[in-house]
């Protein structure tokens, strides 16, 4: 086997295919990547029974062939390599690669022993890439990180027709986003529950393909499987086996009180006065008629507090939250303006942006759990 890359496009596929590897595989060849060159083409793939991850880029090969490499180690290196084309000799149990002055000579694994990569399951539509990795990244971050509950740290995907609907959720708050896509069928209609740390770096991959096709395994055939591709990569991954909270019941049909405000400044006072909040410890947020008053405090009575202007419809209200949380969803809204509609002090609070007319952008919803006040 022997081919040249551009040291780029090498690094960039490895490094992706890497990612996915597992930290400690069950078996040995499952931590290597598979590169398969042919003529003009190289596939750079990774697997590990979970996720496969595939990339295509182009290549002048010699001779066509096999290897199967450390992946963790090929990033590294591949990453570390002067910006000259990089050559691949593979001769007998040694890979050995050549770019520039540089040089290096890698032991290869056993090619019979790596597992079959699994086919793209059928494809169900296809959607923008950006809008895509846009509508996860805003979706994922509010995503459960305690694997001793899988169905948290999942983001489930409900195609109905035309519509698209991403939601997650930790019990502390809720991310719901909905978007149009191009289904293969009109009449479509189905749900999965996503790994959220495989759906995120897949779409981030992918953000750039203008088409990005997402494909399922079908019922009947007893495997639960989602694939996704795009710009000459692909990744299938198994879906989790687990029931979603029925989280529309958490989003509130009316509201009692709203309040508007800059997102940028509520961010930043967030921001300043949160710096005094101890770990876990809540800011508490404050209306009246036309400001809005953040207070935190710490130990050794370190306090902070901070007003600005704000357009506030309803009572008086004071109520907490998680700094963190709170920012995280100022930061998602993507818009100039935060909107915040509550419905009591301690019943879930709803933030959404507002486009240019101060109308609600209702597409993406940012839920969040307020927490109780003592005292």
């Amino acid at each position: 086997m022997k081919f040249r890359v551009e040291r780029e496009a090498l690094a960039d596929a490895v490094a992706w295919t890497a990612k996915s590897l597992p930290a400690r595989p069950p078996v040995p060849v499952l931590a290597g990547v598979l590169l398969t060159a042919d003529a003009d083409r190289l596939m750079v793939s990774g697997f590990d029974y979970e996720v496969s991850t595939q990339v295509g880029i182009d290549v002048s090969s010699d001779e066509a062939g096999k290897v199967l490499v450390s992946g963790r180690l090929l990033a590294e290196i591949t990453r570390a390599l002067p910006a000259h084309p990089v050559q691949v000799v593979v001769e007998g149990a040694k890979a050995e690669i050549t770019c520039g002055s540089a040089r290096f000579t890698l032991p290869t694994m056993p090619v019979e022993d790596y597992p079959t990569l699994p086919s793209m399951p059928t494809v169900a539509g296809t959607l923008n890439g950006a809008t895509f990795a846009n509508a996860v990244h805003q979706v994922a971050i509010a995503a459960g990180r305690d694997d001793t509950l899988p169905m948290l740290t999942g983001v489930r995907l409900e195609l109905e027709s035309d519509r698209v609907t991403l939601a997650a959720t930790d019990r502390y708050r809720l991310a719901v986003r909905e978007l149009t896509w191009h289904p293969g069928s009109s009449d479509v209609s189905t749900t999965a529950l996503v790994p959220a740390r495989t759906l995120s770096d897949t779409a981030k991959a992918l953000a750039s393909a203008d088409e990005v096709q997402l494909a399922l395994s079908q019922p009947e055939t007893g495997e639960g499987i989602i694939g996704f591709a795009g710009a000459d990569r692909r990744s299938t991954t198994r879906l989790l086996d687990a029931e979603f909270v029925k989280y529309r019941s958490l989003l509130p049909d009316s509201f009692a009180a709203r309040a508007t405000v800059p997102t940028a400044t509520l961010t930043e006072v967030i921001k300043r006065v949160a710096l005094v909040a101890e770990r876990n410890t809540p800011i508490r947020l404050s209306f009246t008629k036309d400001e809005l008053t953040a207070e935190a405090g710490g130990s050794d009575d370190a306090r902070a507090s901070e007003t600005t202007e704000a357009t506030y419809d309803g009572d008086e209200m004071t109520v907490a939250f998680n700094p963190a949380y709170l920012l995280d969803g100022l930061n998602a809204i993507e818009s100039d303006t935060a909107v915040l509609s509550f419905t009591a002090p301690q019943k879930p609070a709803v933030i959404t942006g507002a486009d240019e007319n101060g109308s609600d952008k209702v597409d993406y919803r940012y839920v969040l759990m307020p927490v109780r006040l003592t005292g």
